[in-house]
């Protein structure tokens, strides 16, 4: 694991350097990643956006508004588009792998007693 964390702090030194050489804010997002365009691409019909992560680099922590615009799905940066409405429910990052992933009723790590079938399964038997 340490030699993914330099790898992955390497990459990052890369990345803001051409940031900062190249970059122009656009907006953040509820978590802190930062959203940026290419000063001269700008405004062209194919612009470079990218995203510098608060924190790991993890794609599924990029709100669905903001992926959109990173992919050139709508023109406008989410800060310059309307609120969200009131029945959506705010983003959440993937949590398969953690201890917040969820876990149904029976599952191994959730004490592993599922509740008794309640007669409409029958179970194959070989013959």
């Amino acid at each position: 694991m340490g030699q993914r964390k330099t790898a992955n702090h390497a990459m990052s030194i890369g990345t803001r350097l051409f940031t900062w050489l190249n970059g122009e804010l656009v907006g953040t997002d509820e978590f802190g990643n930062r959203y940026y365009v290419h000063r001269r691409m700008k405004g062209q019909k194919r612009e470079k956006r990218w995203v510098l992560y608060n924190g790991e680099a993890e794609a599924s922590r990029v709100p669905p508004e903001w992926h959109a615009w990173l992919h050139a799905t709508i023109a406008t940066a989410p800060t310059m588009r309307a609120k969200a409405k009131d029945w959506q429910k705010p983003h959440e990052p993937n949590r398969t792998g953690t201890d917040l992933a969820y876990r149904p009723p029976g599952h191994t790590l959730m004490g592993g007693q599922r509740a008794k079938a309640t007669g409409d399964y029958e179970p194959w038997r070989p013959a």
